[in-house]
């Protein structure tokens, strides 16, 4: 008998259990094994007691070994003084002698400075500032108390840098104010045909000098 005969017969007699393909088998997920729970026994920490000595010298070195701590200084600012107000400062005897001389001359002029600009003015002068003064209105009456020469036809009083406003009394009267004709500027760049027209109209207070008296040595 051949063997592949024989091969046949075998195998009929004895059914072989064979399995079909795998990608014809149903698809079953595999279970994920839950991990195993742990259980932690805690023990309760056993402190054997110590004796007094032993008890001191742990806490000599926990001092020791801690850093020292941190020392918050607070410092007062001393208050500031009140501010007192200064006296004035005294005038000169040769001021008080040729005073009442150049107060008895008469023609006095006065160099008086509004905004750091000085103006040489007499009585009856008008002023036209080169500017608006800002919180004045026409009819009102200034005092102008910073003058740097004081003088007549003979003697000048001058000061370093303003004469006493005690010494003096300069008042101005505010007439109004004035404006300039429209001024126009064309700018122009080189070689390029676009101007610029610029408008321009400035205002000007005026003032008159009403009066300037050199007051008496006595009342001061």
């Amino acid at each position: 008998m051949s063997r592949a005969l024989l091969r046949s017969v075998l195998e009929l007699r004895t059914p072989v259990t064979r399995l079909p393909p795998s990608f014809l088998l149903p698809f079953r997920p595999a279970a994920i094994a839950a991990p195993a729970a742990r259980f932690l026994h805690q023990t309760a920490q056993q402190v054997e007691p110590t004796s007094q000595s032993d008890a001191a010298a742990a806490a000599t070195l926990l001092k020791a070994s801690s850093p020292p701590k941190a020392t918050i200084t607070t410092t007062t600012t001393p208050e500031a003084p009140a501010v007192v107000p200064s006296a004035p400062s005294p005038i000169s005897q040769q001021v008080k002698e040729l005073l009442p001389v150049l107060a008895a001359q008469p023609g006095h002029y006065t160099t008086i400075h509004i905004h750091g600009k000085p103006y040489l003015v007499t009585e009856g002068d008008t002023v036209k500032l080169p500017f608006k003064m800002p919180g004045v209105a026409p009819g009102d009456v200034l005092r102008l108390n910073r003058a740097s020469v004081i003088g007549s036809r003979d003697l000048t009083l001058q000061g370093a840098p303003y004469v006493d406003e005690r010494l003096f009394e300069c008042r101005a009267v505010v007439m109004g104010t004035e404006s300039e004709p429209m001024r126009v500027m064309i700018k122009k760049k080189r070689r390029c045909r676009k101007k610029k027209h610029v408008f321009s109209k400035h205002k000007y207070t005026v003032l008159r000098i009403n009066q300037l008296k050199i007051n008496d040595v006595l009342n001061l």
